[in-house]
């Protein structure tokens, strides 16, 4: 039987998101494992996992709003912008409450970001981190993200914990360095737990320690989550034979044919209530965008 389906797994410090793939994958037997947006090593929280077919729904959960708390440590500066890198500054400037609160306004909504040198986007071809490694230091262009939410909610000065709340793609390292250069007090990420990707919380997220006891017992299956929840957001298109087999054969049907709502992708079910493909909605028809042999 083909694995289908998702892992939400609070995940350690420590281990790369790519360790624990790795785990995953010899853990389950399962080929094909990837993961739905990278954690740091010292990050814990959420990091979703897609096994088998789910991998090619990655992009879905990726493409979602990021919840984190943010532990932000002021007065010292690394080279990486974390708590991981060798100390570039020292600065005794006082940072206040109040001249924190007075900065982070200007961090909510869309923002210029330049992203750390110590990243994996690729930069004439090479990664940033591999260039800083080797002690260059380029011009790296900023790139706009949203922040829809930054708040303190807890002070212990000099270190601040920070919830945000922001676009796929946002750098919380940079966030907490351009804090500290707004307070003229240099600053680092102390600590970092992402909190939700997505609808996919900590909460609901199963502990490594569990997976692991899981795995070795074979019954890891009982944690895997539907691979439609990848989708959750979107309008569910429930297809009779004839339709279903027209989508698994790459054809359109009629959009009134199945009625699904507003909204520009469809999750497909066939008569059975399975899901098996992901539609695209072109004028009155949806068109197969995605279609999992399972």
């Amino acid at each position: 039987m083909t694995v289908f389906g998702l892992l939400n797994i609070n995940k350690p410090q420590g281990p790369t998101s790519h360790d624990l793939v790795a785990r995953v994958r010899r853990g389950t037997h399962v080929k094909k494992v990837g993961h739905a947006g990278t954690l740091d090593p010292m990050a814990t929280g959420v990091l979703v996992l897609c096994l088998g077919p789910a991998t090619r729904l990655s992009e879905y959960i990726m493409g979602s709003p990021k919840t984190y708390r943010a532990r932000v440590f002021f007065g010292v500066e690394t080279d990486t912008y974390d708590a991981e890198g060798q100390v570039t500054a020292r600065h005794d400037t006082p940072v206040t409450r109040e001249t924190v609160e007075a900065a982070l306004d200007g961090f909510r909504g869309e923002i210029d970001q330049v992203p750390p040198m110590y990243s994996a986007i690729r930069q004439d071809g090479k990664r940033l981190y591999d260039l800083a490694r080797a002690g260059q230091q380029v011009e790296r262009p900023p790139r706009r993200v949203t922040i829809h939410h930054l708040a303190p909610v807890e002070w212990a000065l000099p270190v601040v914990t920070l919830e945000v709340v922001c676009s796929p793609g946002t750098y919380i390292r940079s966030l907490a360095y351009d804090l500290g250069r707004a307070v003229v007090a240099g600053a680092h990420l102390a600590g970092l737990e992402r909190t939700a990707s997505g609808r996919f919380t900590v909460t609901d997220a199963v502990t490594w320690d569990d997976l692991r006891a899981a795995m070795d017992a074979g019954t890891w299956q009982a944690v895997l989550l539907p691979p439609d929840l990848a989708l959750a957001g979107a309008p569910a298109v429930h297809l009779d034979a004839d339709a279903a087999q027209r989508v698994r054969q790459g054809g359109m049907i009629p959009a009134d044919e199945a009625a699904a709502g507003p909204g520009e992708q469809a999750r497909a079910y066939d008569p059975d209530g399975r899901f098996f493909a992901v539609l695209a909605r072109r004028g009155a028809y949806w068109k197969p965008h995605k279609v999992f042999n399972v």
